[in-house]
């Protein structure tokens, strides 16, 4: 099974490309992890070291997918 993390930090664009993007991944073929970013600020760091350089980001097996743009990771430092 694949893995997949999608950061975001809780704005509606971010609201809407989880509800769009990382949910509708196939159970059956990804496993993905939510993360909240303004709520779990410790992980900012975690998310800039694999690539991510805006919220929404949906990050498959290493690879960034930047998702519209609602705000900056600098923002969430």
């Amino acid at each position: 099974m694949n893995n997949a993390i999608f950061y975001h930090a809780g704005c509606p664009v971010c609201v809407a490309a989880e509800q769009r993007v990382a949910l509708a991944l196939d159970p059956t073929c990804y496993q993905v992890e939510i993360v909240h970013l303004g709520e779990q600020s410790g992980r900012v760091a975690e998310a800039e070291t694999v690539g991510v350089q805006s919220v929404p980001a949906l990050v498959i097996d290493g690879q960034v997918f930047h998702i519209n743009f609602g705000a900056p990771i600098s923002a969430l430092k």
